[in-house]
């Protein structure tokens, strides 16, 4: 499996979901549980890199949300 590259479009840390958006368009929806490094909240312009899977009928979400590092 391919790792993707995206950006946390927005992040609700009340409803523990966020969006995270890659550079074509795309977003994929996440659970806080979704975030490798445990934490239960990530920043809004946060670059990552997810895994994409099944999150319900006809539906795709991200997975494994581990931002990266700045250099």
């Amino acid at each position: 499996m391919v790792r993707r590259v995206g950006t946390v479009q927005s992040f609700d840390a009340h409803a523990g979901l966020g969006t995270v958006a890659e550079g074509d368009g795309s977003s994929y929806t996440f659970h806080c549980t979704a975030i490798s490094d445990g934490s239960r909240t990530i920043d809004e312009g946060t670059r990552v890199e997810f895994d994409l899977g099944a999150g319900g009928p006809g539906r795709w979400e991200a997975f494994a949300v581990t931002p990266l590092a700045i250099s």
